[in-house]
């Protein structure tokens, strides 16, 4: 088990990398809420694990922050509803991560990761006693993964993606890593084309299978929720035609306020939700100033309070997935700043999506723009052409809904196919006490 890299990683690379986190958290304020946080990492974990009834199956997920989360919900809440009796625990890297997932109600435990020194994950590891591992995407650590092996624990790595660029694959790199992944149980990838990637390793030991992307297993299981809940008054959306606007930034809103005031003279039923990415008071005051007095506009929070204005400001956090089902076309924001948001929470509800020329990050933005479900709109006339179109043409906007929808469904069912991998490890419940 000790290779080389064993040796390599623990007297130079790991310890070099400590003392720059060390001294690189004295500027920046995530990596100092880091170390802060971990100091009482095992106390309130041992608080937790003390607390639990449940026992076995225990299955550890690793996640770096929330987009990997997002990836690992459906894998949790599917496993939950089999092993009701089971026990989640889910590890963070990111202090941001852990903090907006304290609360989730699938885990039974949310904590950060220990920093990867040998004496720690052996700790955590032996603290936790999971039967088996999930780590999600890329963020793997050495030293954890190294304990797990000698363990004999199985874990996985999950959505796993390579690209074709990646360091991993870079010379001396590719050794080390195809040294760590070789000590997995399984590598499923999201595409066949990461699948081949991994394969360009020359693994001995895991299975590698393209299982596909668990995001679209997780916006089918919200929309479903999000069916039970009401943000809006009965009636309110009856006879307009909305358009949401969702995680918007300020790049979003300069295109995007110019042409909703040409629109809302063009189109008398036109409604918008408006959500902006980072709803701080100067942000929505500023937004407020943008729309003048050509656009009336009222505060989510004062919705009781609506008097038939054009455009609601949502100034609350946390319920866009929901005011998404309310919309006939969405714009998705981030495309006009450095990366868009994620598209496929409003694809899910068969409606065309329209987002800014940054789009290439998510290869379902630009599979949506390829099928004409989504809109890649690069200045006010492109903006405002597309959306006249799809408020005039109700036949056009149903038929590039559909094509969203029908990404979403023809995409989903990883959750399972990851499962079926999951379960032959903990069908026999081991036990480590």
């Amino acid at each position: 088990m000790k290779t080389i890299w064993f040796y390599i990683y623990n007297i130079f690379t790991y310890p070099s990398l400590y003392v720059i986190a060390r001294i690189a958290s004295l500027f920046n304020k995530k990596l100092r809420a880091g170390f802060r946080d971990r100091a009482q990492l095992f106390e309130k974990l041992n608080q937790s694990l003390n607390l639990l009834i449940k026992e076995h199956p225990r299955i550890w997920f690793h996640v770096s922050s929330l987009g990997e989360f997002e990836q690992a919900k459906p894998i949790i809440q599917t496993l939950k509803s089999a092993y009701p009796n089971g026990t989640i625990i889910v590890s963070f890297y990111s202090p941001s991560g852990y903090r907006h997932s304290i609360n989730y109600k699938f885990a039974d435990v949310i904590t950060y990761m220990p920093l990867d020194s040998r004496r720690l994950a052996r700790k955590f590891i032996n603290r936790v006693k999971p039967d088996a591992a999930v780590f999600i995407r890329y963020d793997i650590w050495p030293n954890h993964i190294w304990v797990l092996a000698e363990s004999g624990i199985p874990f996985f790595l999950s959505s796993a993606t390579l690209r074709e660029k990646s360091f991993r694959l870079m010379p001396v790199l590719r050794t080390f890593h195809r040294h760590l992944f070789d000590l997995f149980t399984a590598v499923l990838t999201i595409t066949d084309y990461d699948a081949r990637q991994f394969k360009k390793f020359g693994l001995r030991h895991p299975v590698i299978e393209e299982v596909g992307d668990t995001r679209y297993d997780q916006v089918l299981q919200r929309s479903k929720a999000a069916q039970e809940v009401e943000l809006l008054p009965n009636g309110f959306t009856r006879r307009k035609k909305v358009l949401v606007i969702g995680s918007s930034w300020q790049s979003d809103e300069d295109n995007l306020i110019p042409t909703l005031k040409k629109l809302f003279k063009e189109e008398k039923h036109l409604f918008t939700l408006l959500v902006p990415h980072e709803p701080t008071e100067q942000n929505l005051e500023r937004i407020e100033k943008q729309l003048g007095p050509e656009i009336t506009h009222i505060r989510f929070s004062h919705i009781n309070n609506f008097k038939e204005e054009k455009l609601v400001i949502v100034d609350s956090v946390g319920i866009l997935v929901t005011l998404y089902k309310y919309a006939h076309i969405a714009y998705i924001g981030g495309g006009f700043k450095s990366s868009v948001h994620n598209v496929l929470e409003a694809a899910v509800y068969g409606i065309p999506v329209v987002y800014g020329p940054k789009h290439t990050n998510s290869q379902e933005a630009v599979e949506l723009a390829r099928r004409t479900g989504g809109f890649v709109v690069t200045d006010q006339q492109s903006m405002h052409a597309i959306f006249q179109r799809l408020l005039s043409d109700s036949q056009f906007r149903k038929q590039t809904g559909a094509v969203c929808r029908q990404l979403v469904k023809e995409n989903a069912g990883a959750t399972n196919r990851i499962l079926k991998h999951l379960k032959k490890h903990i069908t026999v419940i081991p036990s480590h006490e």
